[in-house]
């Protein structure tokens, strides 16, 4: 390979929260071959996403803004442009194999080639009809239709199952092994061996309806799989507009997922065990990827980057889904292996933003950032130049057509303490994340907290002032 930059492989699932990887301490999940990139890589222990649903997470990902900044807040805005396009003309070769929830959904967004596979329930339209993904035809070529919700409603125990399907076509068709299976046939046939490359992955699942094949579900039979109950006092504690939300998700029933306020332990034990199951296919998809690039010869000058877009509550503070400032939600892994393994198993435990990815991936193509951009290159941590992060992590939110009671929903996070803040209402979320790790003490309308409730408001309006300086040139680039 007559290349010196590195090939750069971008791995993203949806909705994969961080409990569901082996090798981060969660033997429950069965992931060896996500295990064999954190034993042999770096891995983040504190990566927060900048915003709880996909489509504005992503936006900001790419962009290396803040969602306030960028202008997606919510599932329902449109972005095109990103970061990629530095790398396509620095000479990288740049393709998409999977999902990237660019609205349009075929916006190139910097790529030379999109192979696109999208969410398997799609709400929105594309110029007036259903958008058709490398997967519908697929599918059309074989016959066959992806099931739908009103598919499943058919199931006699349809409202008990909190989304958690068997995937009832032929295993190879399942969504996520398509793509795995796109994306190897792709480096087999057509990836380059004469220049770098950047290579973005984007797996559907395991974002619901959490429908693994039965050959996933029979790994997880009587494994013990730990489901925290549902604190009736934690829930009652909730923001108004988090008390809607989640009854706007019975009402709904999003991605087919027919919710309930008070789900039975067997139901979210079920929910819990598909929903892992189907990261187990990813897992091995991943697996087959890596061959294929060691067999192409690209794997021994590579970078490996696995992440999420956001996690899911899985039920847990009685919510479902995303669209909450829940560690569950708001969590997510990411681990980057290197080909030459210089400090392999390596643990970083300092707070840092998803959208750092992408400086990150500039600073490993010999590219410099944006001077605008808000995300902060994770290099000075992965090579042992730094130990420090952020002192602060940051996460908001803007309504959709879920997410209805809310304004503006914004999070501030330091090593110990979270706030999240909800526009035009007296209400909010203030957790002692030491003495109350799994968030079901809420202290917003404690006294002796006051003083500490008002820094953390203070920190966000700090944060948004200083934000609007840094960023003030990033619309000549990405308009």
């Amino acid at each position: 390979m007559s290349q010196h930059k590195p090939n750069i492989i971008l791995i993203i699932t949806d909705q994969q929260r961080y409990d569901t990887v082996g090798a981060l301490g969660y033997d429950h999940a069965i992931t060896p071959n996500l295990d064999r990139l954190v034993r042999e890589g770096v891995h983040f222990e504190s990566c927060y996403i900048t915003a709880p649903a996909c489509v504005p997470s992503r936006a900001s990902l790419f962009t290396g803004l803040y969602p306030h900044t960028n202008g997606v807040v919510c599932n329902l805005d449109g972005w095109r442009r990103s970061w990629v396009e530095r790398l396509a003309d620095s000479g990288y070769r740049c393709v998409n194999i999977g999902k990237m929830h660019t609205w349009p959904m075929d916006a190139p967004c910097g790529f030379h080639q999109r192979l696109i596979v999208e969410n398997k329930e799609r709400i929105r339209k594309f110029t007036g009809s259903e958008f058709i993904d490398e997967w519908d035809k697929a599918l059309a070529a074989h016959r066959l239709e992806r099931p739908l919700r009103m598919d499943y409603r058919k199931l006699p125990d349809y409202k008990e199952r909190l989304g958690a399907f068997e995937w009832p076509l032929p295993e190879e068709m399942h969504s996520d092994n398509f793509t795995g299976d796109l994306a190897t046939w792709w480096i087999n046939k057509y990836a380059p061996t004469d220049e770098p490359l950047f290579l973005q992955i984007g797996f559907p699942g395991p974002h619901p309806p959490y429908d693994p094949t039965p050959t996933a579900i029979q790994q997880y039979a009587g494994r013990d799989i730990p489901v925290r109950e549902i604190d009736p006092k934690d829930t009652a504690n909730q923001p108004a507009a988090l008390g809607s939300l989640r009854q706007r998700q019975v009402e709904l029933e999003a991605d087919a997922i027919a919710f309930s306020m008070a789900p039975s332990l067997i139901a979210r034990k079920r929910q819990r065990e598909y929903y892992l199951a189907n990261v187990t296919m990813i897992d091995q998809k991943v697996g087959q990827i890596i061959s294929a690039l060691e067999a192409k010869g690209l794997l021994e000058n590579s970078v490996i980057i696995f992440t999420s877009d956001h996690g899911d509550t899985l039920g847990d503070h009685g919510q479902s889904q995303k669209w909450t400032m829940y560690e569950q939600v708001v969590r997510v892994p990411l681990i980057c292996w290197k080909s030459d393994k210089t400090q392999p198993g390596k643990a970083i435990s300092s707070l840092v933003q998803h959208m750092d990815i992408g400086p990150t991936v500039l600073e490993l193509a010999g590219i410099e950032a944006p001077s605008f951009m808000e995300a902060k290159s994770l290099g000075p941590l992965l090579d042992g130049r730094s130990e420090k992060g952020r002192d602060l992590v940051f996460a908001e939110l803007g309504p959709d057509n879920v997410l209805e009671k809310v304004r503006f929903m914004t999070m501030v996070r330091s090593r110990d303490w979270k706030l999240v803040h909800f526009l035009g209402s007296e209400d909010g979320q203030l957790f002692d994340l030491k003495e109350d790790p799994h968030e079901e003490a809420n202290l917003w309308n404690s006294p002796s907290h006051a003083s500490r409730k008002n820094s953390l408001i203070q920190e966000i309006l700090h944060w948004r002032l200083e934000s609007q300086i840094a960023s003030r040139n990033w619309v000549a680039e990405y308009r």
